[in-house]
């Protein structure tokens, strides 16, 4: 059970760091710390609104990373240097709601509950005329007040930062809009309510008891204010929820192990102080301290957590285990290989967050409408008034106006649009042994059109495996497969052990005198009493052996099926053939009717004979076969099949894969192969089933559907909702309500990704 992953070697933790950024309230804000940064000597800066995060990549000789904090505070934000690995296990949930300040999801929930209960009767009083009674509006103003000046303060205090530096946001637009209805409200109340007042001040007033009431907006500004608190909520919690796979991968890591020392005595150390080499103990049902090989014990893991696979991998001394994975069996006592940041979770965790960090070239387009978003909205508020009232609409009229288009823009939906969906779909793969590289991988998916499909370890087992014993007429198929296990047990050739294993399963192997291996022939001993010779059939004959009359056949099929055949003598005749091959894995021809599915073409890539591949693709449903191909030479069949016109997926296991796998359109590698594989493909499948590329595809083009749509909602609901507004169209209640609803529409629909199911546990 291998799961050896890239840890990223290109980029140390020396020139590229990931900074938490709090106080951004929407795109506009990650769009301002994005381009503070890169402004920057020898900085590159990819800023995440929904993971709240900066990915940074610099020249330590051109910039520190205390500088690169202090960009983002005089940015108006606020920034960290990340937790080092040995950094406290994540917190739960609620520990993190606690640990969000002011502006968190706890001051939220508060904040909200008041606003809602103020706002209640304001709204009631404002829209049914038969509760209202003499003097109601001052009652309206006392609860609505407030709502607009404690509830909505995370707004006011961003939009006053903000401006301090020069720059408008999203919460410029709420603080603006709220602000203008519950300004115009009191100017309307203490002007028109309130007759002697306005004749003391001079004017000339109309007092009427209902004239102030067509006049305030404090329903308008309460409402507004507790909608857009729920939606910031929503948002909020729907993000946690987004980014709640990945945590809770990290978080099931074990906390500490029972070490070993030189006399054998245990004591528990926290996982942090592990060391390679430590040898440590683990009893049924704990999780792996970290990642090592067996010494002592049998037992069988569940490795679900990091390859989705449901069940249990045996395992034994010499086996190699995952850390974080459970122990389902007996007791075990493990040689430590890999610790901190080397360990295969970590390097899983990296993988993921680079890819949540990425952006897909769309959202490029949706980040530049974001950061010029804001002063188009003012400048077309300012428009819209003035233009209502050029037009003699009354003060009223264009004033509601001016306020809706205020408030119903939206640029968080276009911020939040690819990074939720992004966020979702990579710890969704994350959980089912999944890897997605990065936001540019989703749209090769969707274009590619032919699968090339390594067969050595990728369609096959690539381990040698006895699949038939065919001995002469008359002789014991069991006794020629002991006498030959024994023989090949002191073999180091692939195709010996693989005769060994078999006959290890049937029985203990009697012991070898005057073992021999004859290069190019075979090898050769005594076993119990007997001469055995094991060997290839022609070898064999020019030695003097010839081959029985009645092995032709079962050689000629063997050989047509691209099978290896060896012939056994014993006490100087051929008494069988022992039939031993690269068997296929009993999910591959599954995974082709899955490609297939897809709307792929599958294609079967070797450097094995003709007839050995053609025997694989049959067995598999492959119509096409290439060949015979040298390992340096794959590159070259993934580019003539590319000048085709073909959009090629590779899936590959090897070294030899790997450059391969860089020059396809989509590179698919399994965990269970190299480094170098793993580290030139685009997506990893850490089970090394080949089940899991249909999987690990369908999972990446419903991602990207998901970016798309959310991208079309957002971009249509600001194209509809602006002019709408503009002219009057939309009360500011019901903009508030809509503009809240855009973005927590966008992240809940991100949010669906977490139901996606693997072909397997759908059916």
């Amino acid at each position: 059970m291998s799961t050896t992953l890239p840890g990223g070697a290109s980029d140390t933790e020396r020139d590229r760091i990931e900074l938490p950024i709090t106080g951004m309230t929407c795109a506009t804000c990650a769009t301002r710390v994005e381009r503070r940064l890169n402004r920057l000597e020898g900085v590159e800066a990819s800023v995440n609104y929904a993971t709240e995060r900066a990915s940074v990549a610099f020249d330590p000789e051109r910039v520190t990373p205390d500088e690169l904090v202090r960009a983002v505070e005089q940015a108006g934000y606020g920034a960290a240097l990340p937790p080092t690995a040995a950094a406290a296990p994540a917190p739960t949930e609620g520990e993190e709601e606690a640990d969000q300040g002011p502006d968190g999801l706890g001051s939220l929930r508060r904040r909200l509950g008041v606003s809602a209960a103020l706002s209640l009767p304001v709204v009631v009083l404002s829209m049914v005329p038969a509760l209202q009674f003499d003097h109601w509006q001052w009652l309206a103003l006392q609860l609505a007040t407030p709502v607009v000046v404690w509830g909505a303060w995370p707004f006011h205090r961003a939009a006053l930062r903000n401006a301090r530096h020069g720059a408008a946001t999203m919460d410029t637009l709420i603080s603006v809009g709220t602000l203008a209805a519950w300004g115009w409200s009191l100017v309307a109340l203490f002007l028109l309510g309130a007759g002697d007042l306005g004749m003391t001040m001079g004017f000339d007033l109309v007092v009427d008891p209902g004239a102030a009431a067509d006049h305030i907006y404090l329903e308008v500004a309460a409402a507004v204010t507790t909608f857009i608190l729920a939606g910031r909520y929503l948002e909020a919690r729907a993000k946690r929820r987004a980014g709640a796979a990945l945590r809770a991968l990290l978080a099931l890591g074990a906390r500490d192990a029972a070490v070993l020392d030189a006399e054998g005595r245990e004591r528990r150390v926290p996982v942090a102080e592990l060391r390679v080499g430590d040898r440590f103990v683990v009893r049924p049902g704990e999780r792996i301290a970290t990642d090592g090989v067996v010494e002592d014990g049998l037992s069988a893991v569940d490795a679900s957590l990091l390859t989705g696979e449901s069940v249990p991998v045996e395992v034994a001394p010499g086996d190699p285990v995952a850390g974080a994975t459970v122990n389902a069996g007996g007791r075990l006592v493990v040689r430590a290989t890999r610790v901190g940041e080397e360990t295969a979770l970590a390097q899983i965790a990296r993988l993921v967050t680079a890819a949540q960090s990425g952006k897909a070239p769309v959202q490029r387009l949706a980040d530049r409408v974001s950061g010029v978003f804001v002063p188009v909205v003012i400048a077309l508020a300012v428009a819209t008034l003035a233009f209502w009232l050029g037009n003699g609409a009354g003060a009223t009229a264009a004033f509601t106006a001016a306020v809706a288009v205020l408030i119903i823009a939206c640029p968080c939906a276009l911020g939040l649009a690819t990074p939720t969906a992004l966020l979702v779909g990579t710890g969704r793969g994350a959980q089912l042994g999944i890897l997605i590289r990065g936001p540019e991988v989703l749209e090769s998916t969707r274009r590619v059109d032919t699968v090339v499909l390594d067969k050595t370890g990728t369609v096959t087992t690539g381990e040698m495996r006895l699949v038939e014993v065919v001995p002469v007429p008359g002789g014991d198929a069991a006794e020629l497969l002991r006498l030959a296990g024994a023989l090949e047990a002191a073999s180091e050739h692939p195709i010996g052990r693989a005769i060994a294993r078999a006959a290890e399963d049937a029985g203990p192997l009697a012991p070898v005198e005057g073992f021999a291996s004859r290069a190019g022939l075979g090898v050769e001993g005594v076993v119990a009493g007997h001469g055995v010779v094991a060997g290839r059939p022609a070898m064999l004959a020019e030695w003097g052996l010839a081959l029985p009359d009645a092995l032709a056949a079962p050689l000629a099929r063997a050989q047509a099926a691209g099978r290896t055949a060896v012939a056994v003598a014993v006490d100087g005749r051929v008494r069988g053939l022992l039939i031993v091959a690269d068997t296929v894995k009993p999910t591959s021809a599954e995974a082709v009717r899955r490609l297939r599915g897809l709307g792929l073409r599958p294609v079967l890539l070797t450097g094995d004979s003709a007839a050995a591949a053609h025997a694989v693709a049959e067995e598999v449903g492959i119509g096409e076969v290439i060949a015979e191909v040298l390992p340096a030479d794959k590159v070259d069949v993934v580019r003539r099949l590319q000048g085709e016109g073909r959009v090629v997926a590779m899936v590959g296991d090897g070294v030899n894969d790997a450059p391969a796998l860089a020059q396809a359109d989509l590179g698919l590698a399994l965990g269970t192969g190299t480094d170098v594989a793993i580290e030139a493909s685009d997506l990893t499948l850490v089970s090394g089933d080949l089940r899991g590329a249909g999987d690990a595809i369908r999972l990446s083009r419903r991602t990207l559907a998901t970016i798309r749509g959310n991208l079309f909602w957002a971009f249509a609901y600001n194209v509809a909702a602006l002019p709408l507004a503009a002219a009057g169209y939309l009360n500011p209640l019901i903009a508030g309500a809509a503009m809240a609803l855009s973005s927590v529409f966008v992240v809940t629909n991100s949010l669906r990704l977490r139901s996606f199911r693997t072909q397997r546990e759908a059916s």
